[in-house]
């Protein structure tokens, strides 16, 4: 996928047990899958440390022994918030188990914590991939068919319609036009209706779309480019507070520094003069909106 894709096309072709299942080992405090979407259900079960995710709009912090479930046609990404972060993560299409529930579009609860019987079932579905034994693969399936009940049973919220799922696929892939001119211009002017008229929206109906579907307004989005380039600049050490601003396309000074200190908690001049040790820690990435 390349990096400016929001769509992430998933091949599961194995029909005896059609699940893409691993553990992601993360080391370190970071980013570690882009916003994406597709078609596919996605579940992260933490067994170790900490990890937020943005689903759509919502956000939310899983700790181990919490189940994130990322929703069919549902922009997503995911960030560790510890040094050690390990989680097994499920693909499916909910077609491939019942035809009869792909057709209702179910919407599942984002977060789900402490429940023994998820627990019990992501680590026996595990266990038995990694073991391998004879007919692993059937036992495996009849173990989904039964974590796909419980969470239907227990923590479905909504129905999509078809045609509202349809518009959330449409809107997706329209907004892949909009991120990607954002990428290429961040450093320059960008108006709202410019973005608008890349997809041939108003402006209006342009804001609700974008904010539905990322989460933030356009300029939010856009400020929080910017302020990701100038840390990266900054870090270098290499230029002055000035350039790194004009640089990554602030004309106001005082408005950068504002929205600097708010996202990290501390001033563009403390990056420049922080030590190697200090600048690891201003990672993180405030959650607050701008």
């Amino acid at each position: 996928m390349n990096a400016l894709d929001l769509y992430e096309k998933k091949i599961i072709s194995d029909n005896e047990f059609p699940v893409q299942l691993f553990v992601n080992r993360i080391r370190d405090k970071r980013r570690y899958f882009i916003p994406h979407w597709h078609e596919h259900i996605e579940l992260h079960y933490i067994l170790r440390g900490k990890s937020k995710f943005q689903c759509n709009r919502k956000k939310v912090t899983a700790d181990k022994g919490s189940l994130v479930v990322i929703n069919s046609y549902e922009l997503h990404e995911g960030k560790s918030e510890t040094n050690d972060m390990d989680a097994i993560v499920m693909i499916f299409e909910m077609n491939a188990f019942s035809q009869e529930l792909a057709g209702h579009n179910i919407i599942f609860q984002t977060l789900i914590e402490a429940d023994e019987t998820i627990q019990r079932l992501m680590l026996a579905i595990y266990q038995e991939t990694q073991e391998r034994q004879t007919a692993y693969k059937l036992i495996a399936k009849g173990m989904m068919y039964e974590l796909i009940t419980y969470l239907i049973r227990n923590y479905a919220v909504e129905s999509l319609t078809n045609s509202e799922r349809i518009r959330r696929n449409r809107n997706l892939e329209r907004l892949n036009t909009v991120l990607v001119y954002i990428s290429e211009h961040y450093s320059e002017s960008i108006s709202n209706q410019e973005l608008a008229d890349l997809i041939h929206l108003s402006e209006d109906r342009f804001n609700h779309v974008f904010k539905e579907s990322i989460g933030i307004s356009p300029l939010n989005y856009i400020n929080e480019m910017r302020l990701k380039k100038a840390m990266s600049l900054l870090k270098k050490k290499e230029f002055s507070v000035t350039e790194v601003a004009l640089s990554v396309g602030f004309q106001d000074f005082n408005h950068f520094g504002r929205l600097f200190r708010r996202y990290y908690q501390c001033t563009p001049s403390e990056v420049t003069i922080a030590s190697d040790e200090t600048l690891e820690g201003m990672n993180t990435i405030v959650e607050s909106v701008m």
